[in-house]
């Protein structure tokens, strides 16, 4: 449920817009997997913010994963970019990290560039950003290693702005629980139909391959959707 504010509000980041939205997922993970993801959390509240200024942006987004009993855990990402020039390049560092009732996630710092586009009216965005990424040390059974992510996001209106398709990739270096190293790939496209210029209603499909933690056999691709609801403040 991340990165896809950043492209809806490309548009006006020359303007210093500041803008934020919350949504509600409820995943039918669990549904689909009842042996391999178990324990998935049913509901995701995820909050987004998006700040440009005259040198660049600021974007964050934090994911609470409820239950009916507890709150699973919050993951956040926070990144920074700064323009190089008015030609779309520009300089990106960011801070992925959270806690989960166990602990905390694996704590990751990455630097790298972006370049950032989109058409004559703004209804197609898109990003695409090559990153360093650092692994830290978070917990026990984790250990320090140096990574390279490849990220593509996507935001396309139509519709006369009635529907929004967005979403994201992320394609990384990861390790296994052996230490040997091994390519993850993390997608969730959205689409929403946008009821007012505040409430949507739609669905998230988490795509991923050894991605979710998965004990029970050696399956390592899922297909994860949701129904969702959004206010954009």
């Amino acid at each position: 449920m991340k990165k896809i504010l950043f492209m809806a509000l490309m548009a006006v980041v020359a303007l210093g817009a500041n803008a934020q939205n919350v949504q509600v997922h409820y995943d039918f993970g669990r549904s689909f997997y009842s042996d391999q993801e178990d324990g998935r959390q049913r509901v995701t509240v995820t909050l987004e913010q998006f700040k440009a200024d005259q040198w660049g942006s600021w974007y964050y987004f934090v994911d609470v994963d409820l239950t009916n009993k507890f709150t699973e855990g919050a993951y956040t990402e926070i990144s920074r970019e700064f323009n190089i020039g008015k030609n779309g390049f520009a300089a990106h560092v960011e801070y992925d990290g959270g806690l989960n009732r166990f602990g905390s996630f694996q704590q990751a710092a990455l630097v790298g560039a972006a370049y950032n586009g989109h058409n004559a009216d703004f209804s197609k965005t898109w990003s695409a950003q090559l990153m360093y990424k650092r692994y830290f040390k978070s917990y026990d059974n984790t250990s320090a290693y140096n990574s390279v992510q490849l990220t593509g996001v996507w935001g396309l209106n139509f519709a006369n702005n009635k529907c929004t398709f967005s979403g994201f990739f992320d394609l990384w270096r990861g390790e296994n629980a052996d230490g040997h190293g091994q390519l993850v790939f993390l997608s969730e496209p959205q689409f929403w139909y946008n009821i007012t210029n505040h409430f949507s209603v739609g669905t998230e499909v988490e795509l991923s391959n050894n991605f979710i933690y998965n004990t029970y056999d050696d399956k390592t691709f899922f297909i994860n959707p949701t129904l969702a609801v959004k206010w954009n403040f």
